[in-house]
């Protein structure tokens, strides 16, 4: 296999871009938010935060919160015919109705 040059944010220059009202610190209720499981949650990546970042290729997703490990959250969803899951720090996690 190629050997890949570069780090795990390379190619987001728009994706991790943020609206000029969202930029600054973070919202603390934000960062302690909580969720139960079963809740529905966006895949946001918040670029300021680089705890929990998971891969940018899931950023926009929505899926399941199905567990806790840590400050993190456990997030599964289907990615074409497969089910997979990741963990995401809260401030990359938007609820959703």
């Amino acid at each position: 296999m190629v050997t890949r040059i570069g780090t795990g944010r390379r190619k987001t220059r728009k994706k991790f871009s943020r609206h000029y009202s969202e930029k600054g610190k973070i919202n603390i209720r934000r960062y302690f938010q909580e969720f139960a499981n079963g809740d529905k949650v966006g895949l946001k990546i918040d670029s300021s935060q680089a705890k929990g970042q998971f891969f940018r290729r899931f950023h926009g997703y929505t899926g399941k919160v199905t567990g806790k490990q840590g400050e993190c959250y456990i997030v599964s969803f289907r990615d074409g015919g497969k089910q997979k899951s990741v963990f995401a720090h809260p401030t990359h996690l938007v609820k959703v109705q």
